[in-house]
């Protein structure tokens, strides 16, 4: 026997696929809802990251100037206490050579300081813009027993010298054997040098 269907029970058809497409729709609402809530959140989260990452990066390029600075007058008062800032001190460089001389009881010890020249900036580490560079070359000549007499002579020289040395060259050779009558020990061997004795100053405001 055939089914037959009355208009009450169309309407309360349709009602139900009325409620039943609303709840989907409110069910796709709710998923699409969460889905940009999501959303949100990540882009949150990746903003505030980002915001955490630029901190640490201005954090550690400041802790970086912090350390060049403090290594630059860590450097310029390095360079002040050996009295490489300031005026040159010739008499104190000739002083520093007698007592080597004399300590090392090397033979003969010959010098010639050139009149100071300016000297390029870039020649020592750390350099700043704010300080003029000077130079007074040194022709310096010795006779040695051995190597040794004259590495330690440079060794001694650049520990106590009020200035930074520059060693450019050095020329060592062997030498004429000497007549029987000479008495002691003869020197072995001579040496000729080019050495540079540098000083820094602040320069003068134009």
């Amino acid at each position: 026997m055939a089914a037959t269907f009355s208009k009450d029970d169309f309407r309360r058809i349709g009602l139900s696929l009325a409620a039943a497409a609303v709840m989907i729709a409110a069910g796709g609402g709710i998923v699409f809802a969460s889905m940009q809530l999501h959303q949100a959140e990540k882009k949150n989260k990746v903003a505030a990251q980002s915001r955490q990452t630029e901190s640490k990066g201005k954090l550690s390029r400041a802790r970086d100037e912090e350390l060049e600075i403090k290594n630059k007058i860590a450097r310029f008062s390095d360079l002040s206490g050996r009295g490489i800032i300031g005026d040159e001190h010739r008499l104190d460089w000739i002083e520093q050579i007698r007592r080597i001389q004399e300590a090392r009881k090397l033979i003969d010890v010959q010098y010639e300081i050139a009149p100071q020249q300016t000297l390029d900036a870039g020649i020592l580490p750390g350099s700043s813009g704010n300080y003029a560079f000077f130079a007074s070359t040194m022709q310096l000549r010795l006779k040695l027993l051995h190597e040794d007499d004259l590495l330690n002579f440079l060794s001694d020289l650049r520990e106590t010298a009020h200035a930074h040395l520059r060693v450019r060259s050095c020329d060592v050779e062997r030498l004429p054997k000497a007549s029987g009558d000479s008495k002691g020990i003869p020197p072995q061997l001579g040496a000729e040098c080019t050495i540079d004795w540098i000083t820094i100053r602040e320069k003068k405001a134009a």
